[in-house]
C-alpha cells in the first residue's frame, strides 16, 4: 500500500473540516469546547471513582483520549471520554484482575478496535437489534444508581463486589451503618439537579437564556462542595478517600502486570473493544441526525482504538463517545473536531489550576450526579414501544432508540 493510499484509508475528519475553516467558526468550537470542558469535569471524576479507580483516571482519560478522538476520528462533532456504560465492566476487571491487567485490556481492546476500523466493520453497527440495545443500555442504568447507593447512604464499606446479587446483599448487610449527613447532602444535590434542569427549560427563551447554558452538575458539584467545606461537615470526600488529584500532567508508566492472569483477558477485551464500538458508533450516528451530516464509522473506529491503546499507560482508563458531551457541544455550537480538541485542553487547565479545591468534593454529591445521569441513560419507556420496532437499527430511529439524554 503506498502512502497515498494509506492516506486515503487513514483520513481524520478534522482535515475535510479545516477547509475554508475561518474565525467565526474558531470562535464558535472554541466556546462550545469550553462549555464541554466544564460540563465533562464532574462526569469523569464521578466516572472513575464508580469503577473503582482513583479521580484522576476519568480527567486524564478525558483530557488524552478526548483529545485523540476529537483528532482522529471520522465525526466533526463527537466528544470521547470515559462514559457511564463502562462502570461494570472496568469494576469487574479491576476486582477480578486488578489494575495492571485493566490496562493490558484497554489497550489491547485498543488494537482490536483499530482493527475493527481497518477491516471496515464499523456499518455493520446497523444490523444490532434494537431489543439489545434497549435492554443492555437499561441494564447498565439499573448497576450504575445500584452501586451508587453505597456513596449516597454514606455507608462505611471497605469493598462493593461487581455482581448485582453481591452489590444486594453487601448493601443490605451495611444498611445500618448509613450516614445521615451524607443522605442528606446527596439528596439537596440531587433535588438541585432536577430543579435547575427545570428552571433551565423555562430561561431558554427569555432574557436569562445564557443562564441556562451552565450546567446542572456544575451548580450541584459547586453547592456540596462549598456546605461540605463551609460547615466542616463530616463526610467523605476526594481528599479524606484519595489524597485529592494531583495538579500535574499524566505521565507515563508500564504496569506490572503477570502473564500468566493476562491470558484471561481475552473476554475482558472483547467486551470492552465491543461495547466501546457500539456506544460510541452509536452517539455518531446520533451527532449526525442533529447536523445533518454523516461520519465515517471506520475511521471513528480506528480513532477509538488508537486512544484506548494510548491512554491506559497514561494512568487512564477505557474511553468512547459519550451522547451527553456530543449533544452539549453541538448546542454550544461546535462545528469541527477543534471544539473537542478545545474540550480536552479545558480540562487539562482545570487539572493544572483548580486540583487543589477537588479534594473537598463530597462523595455523596458524585453519587447523586451518577444516578441523576443513570436514570437520565435508561430507555425505561422504550419498553412499551419494542413490539413496533423493526429488528435492526436502522439510520432515522438512531436517535428514538438513544437519545440524546445519556452520558
Amino acid at each position: 500500500m503506498s502512502w497515498m493510499q494509506a492516506a486515503h484509508f487513514f483520513r481524520p475528519r478534522l482535515l475535510d473540516s479545516l477547509q475554508g475553516y475561518d474565525r467565526e467558526r474558531f470562535i464558535q468550537d472554541v466556546g462550545a469546547g469550553l462549555t464541554v470542558g466544564v460540563v465533562a469535569l464532574p462526569l469523569a471524576m464521578a466516572f472513575a471513582i464508580a469503577s473503582g479507580l482513583k479521580p484522576e483516571a476519568g480527567l486524564f482519560t478525558a483530557i488524552i483520549a478526548g483529545f485523540l478522538i476529537s483528532a482522529l476520528g471520522g465525526s466533526r462533532v463527537q466528544i470521547g471520554g470515559p462514559a457511564g456504560a463502562f462502570i461494570v465492566i472496568v469494576y469487574g476487571i479491576v476486582e477480578r484482575y486488578g489494575l495492571a491487567n485493566l490496562i493490558l485490556a484497554t489497550a489491547m481492546s485498543g488494537v482490536l478496535l483499530f482493527l475493527m476500523g481497518l477491516f471496515r466493520l464499523g456499518n455493520l453497527i446497523r444490523f444490532i437489534p434494537v431489543a439489545v440495545v434497549i435492554g443492555f443500555t437499561n441494564g447498565i442504568a439499573v448497576l450504575i444508581m445500584l452501586s451508587q447507593i453505597k456513596d449516597l447512604l454514606g455507608m462505611k464499606v471497605a469493598s462493593m463486589p461487581a455482581d448485582f446479587f453481591g452489590i444486594l446483599n453487601t448493601l443490605w448487610k451495611n444498611l445500618h451503618s448509613s450516614d445521615l449527613v451524607s443522605f442528606l447532602l446527596a439528596l439537596a444535590s440531587l433535588s438541585l439537579l432536577i430543579g435547575w434542569l427545570r428552571l433551565s427549560k423555562r430561561l431558554a427563551g427569555s432574557r436569562y437564556g445564557w443562564a441556562s447554558m451552565v450546567p446542572g452538575t456544575i451548580i450541584a458539584l459547586v453547592f456540596a462542595t462549598t456546605v461540605t467545606w463551609l460547615l466542616n461537615l463530616p463526610v467523605e470526600t476526594i481528599g479524606s478517600k484519595f489524597g485529592g488529584i494531583p495538579a500535574t500532567l499524566p505521565g507515563f508508566a508500564w504496569p506490572e502486570f503477570s502473564w500468566d492472569s493476562a491470558r484471561f483477558l481475552v473476554m475482558p477485551t472483547l467486551t470492552l473493544a465491543l461495547l466501546g464500538a457500539i456506544e460510541s458508533l452509536l452517539c455518531a450516528r446520533i451527532a449526525d441526525g442533529m447536523i445533518g451530516d454523516r461520519h465515517n464509522p471506520n475511521q471513528e473506529l480506528m480513532a477509538q482504538g488508537v486512544a484506548n491503546f494510548v491512554t491506559p499507560f497514561f494512568g487512564g482508563m477505557p474511553a468512547t463517545g459519550t451522547i451527553a458531551r456530543t449533544v452539549t457541544n453541538i448546542q454550544s455550537g461546535g462545528t469541527t473536531p477543534i471544539s473537542g480538541m478545545v474540550h480536552a485542553m479545558t480540562l487539562l487547565g482545570m487539572v493544572l489550576v483548580a486540583a487543589p479545591l477537588a479534594g473537598h468534593i463530597p462523595l455523596a454529591a458524585l453519587a447523586a450526579i451518577l444516578m441523576f445521569m443513570a436514570w437520565n441513560m435508561g430507555e425505561w419507556r422504550e419498553f412499551v414501544h419494542l413490539r413496533q420496532y423493526p429488528d435492526a437499527l436502522p439510520h432515522h430511529l438512531a436517535g428514538r432508540v438513544f437519545p440524546h439524554r445519556g452520558v
